[in-house]
């Protein structure tokens, strides 16, 4: 549904984006064409892997690479993920 909204407004999202030509990392949600990265970031309350010390690293590492490439991170909890506030954060990013 996500993935859907972002096309609908921007013309475009890739989903499970891979940014790098070596490493594996993938964005959950990109729109290439702005280099933007749409994270969302699960297990802020339950403990889940990206609070943990292994994946919050990795997670560093991911953002940092993908901020040295040109990528503008925005980064969501999955209740935030289709909050009006989320969008309007979203669209000035894109527009700018």
């Amino acid at each position: 549904m996500f993935a859907t909204l972002l096309k609908q407004m921007f013309g475009e999202c890739e989903r499970e984006y891979r940014f790098h030509p070596i490493r594996r990392f993938r964005f959950d949600y990109a729109i290439p064409s702005k280099k933007i990265a749409i994270e969302q970031e699960g297990g802020a309350w339950t403990g889940g892997r990206h609070t943990r010390p292994k994946g919050y690293i990795s997670d560093m590492e991911k953002y940092n690479l993908a901020v040295s490439m040109g990528w503008r991170v925005l980064r969501f909890t999955p209740d935030q993920m289709m909050k009006t506030e989320t969008i309007n954060l979203i669209k000035k990013v894109y527009d700018n």
